[in-house]
C-alpha cells in the first residue's frame, strides 16, 4: 500500500518522443496523481488552428480554451503528423503560451497532488508558487525515439521523416525565446533509451518513495 501524503507536485520534462508522456501517466496512476499533459495543449490549439484556419488567432483561442476541460481536451485523438508538425511553431508564440500557462495555472492551484509535464514544467510553470517537490528530465537517443514515434503513429509515415520532424522540434523547443526546453539543475534524469518502462518507473518512484 502507497502512503498518500496531502501535497504531492512532479514536474516532468523532456525532448519529442523521450517517452515523459508515458512515465508521467504510469507515475500519476501509482501515486494517485492528477496527469496533466501540456503537449496536448498545444496540440489542442493546434488542431483548432488547423481545421479553423483563424484570422485572430490569440481571441480564437481565448475563446476555445474558455470553452473547454482538460478533461475533454485529453479525449481527443490529438497526435496526428500533420499537428506534430505545427505545434512547434504554435509553442513559440509568447501569447500562446501566456494563454496556456494561464490555463495550467489554473487546474494546478485546484490540485494539491498533481503530475504535471511538458518542456518548461520544472523552468516555468511550477517553479514557484506553486514550486514542484520532484522535478524529472527525459532524454532519448534520435533514433530511439523516432522509431517509437513511427510505431505510434502505426508506421503510416516514412521514418525517416518522423525522424526529422522529432529533431526539428528538439531543436526548435531548445533554441524558443521563450521558456526554452531546459534541465533545471535539481532535475533527476531519466535515459529512457537506456532502461525499459518498468525501470524508468523504478527509477521515479525510488525518489518519490524517499520524498513521501
Amino acid at each position: 500500500m502507497i502512503f498518500k501524503p496531502k501535497k504531492l507536485i512532479i514536474a516532468c520534462d523532456g525532448e519529442s518522443a523521450s517517452g515523459k508522456s508515458t512515465a508521467a501517466k504510469l507515475v500519476s496512476k501509482k501515486y494517485k496523481l492528477l496527469l496533466v499533459n501540456s503537449g496536448l495543449l498545444y496540440r489542442y490549439g493546434s488542431k483548432q488552428i488547423i481545421k479553423y484556419k483563424p484570422k485572430n488567432q490569440i481571441s480564437f483561442l481565448k475563446k476555445k480554451f474558455q470553452k473547454i476541460s482538460y478533461k475533454a481536451i485529453a479525449k481527443q485523438n490529438l497526435h496526428s503528423e500533420i499537428i506534430s508538425n505545427h505545434v512547434g511553431l504554435l509553442a513559440k508564440n509568447k501569447k500562446i503560451r501566456e494563454l496556456v500557462n494561464k490555463f495550467q495555472r489554473r487546474i494546478i492551484k485546484s490540485n494539491k497532488r498533481i503530475c504535471v509535464e511538458g518542456r518548461d514544467i520544472a523552468s516555468k510553470i511550477l517553479a514557484r508558487n506553486p514550486k514542484y517537490d520532484l522535478a524529472f528530465y527525459f532524454k532519448c537517443n534520435l533514433n530511439v525515439a523516432s522509431y517509437r514515434r513511427w510505431l505510434d503513429l502505426k508506421k503510416k509515415v516514412p521514418l525517416k521523416d518522423v525522424k526529422q520532424s522529432l529533431n526539428k522540434r528538439t531543436i526548435m523547443d531548445k533554441k524558443r525565446k521563450n521558456s526554452p526546453l531546459i534541465k533545471v539543475k535539481d532535475a533527476i534524469l531519466i535515459r529512457t533509451d537506456k532502461l525499459n518502462k518498468k525501470q524508468v518507473i523504478s527509477k521515479m518512484s525510488s525518489y518519490i518513495d524517499r520524498l513521501i
